[in-house]
């Protein structure tokens, strides 16, 4: 069961934009992440990989938590926005909530729920 600490210091790594090293920090290595309906991706290294594509993918990438996180157990609830600039200055917004397992104080599992439309 993760501590609202453990969860605070994940949540302030993303933010400040330190977003392979949480993944590197708090995932377990089995770890597996779920865009909505989509395959489950695994391992923890694979989940690396796809996070450079997407770094690499645009000019700038800012996230931001919206208070409260909830923490039930081993379930964790996080309400993210994030904002993806383009090479050509052009922005889509995500807002998407993060539905996590954590297996002592690493995430396990997690998935994500969003509407695809908001990256169009």
């Amino acid at each position: 069961m993760p501590s609202r600490a453990r969860v605070e210091a994940l949540i302030a790594a993303v933010e400040k934009g330190r977003f392979v090293e949480a993944i590197e920090e708090f995932y377990a290595e089995s770890a597996s992440m779920q865009e909505n309906g989509e395959p489950p991706r695994a391992p923890r290294t694979r989940l690396v990989e796809n996070e450079q594509r997407v770094i690499a993918a645009f000019a700038r990438i800012e996230a931001r938590c919206v208070r409260p996180f909830l923490v039930d157990g081993d379930d964790v609830v996080i309400h993210w926005q994030f904002a993806f600039t383009a090479a050509d200055g052009s922005m889509k917004r995500l807002d998407e909530l993060a539905l996590q397992h954590w297996d002592d104080d690493r995430i396990a599992t997690e998935r994500f729920f969003y509407d695809p439309a908001q990256m169009r």
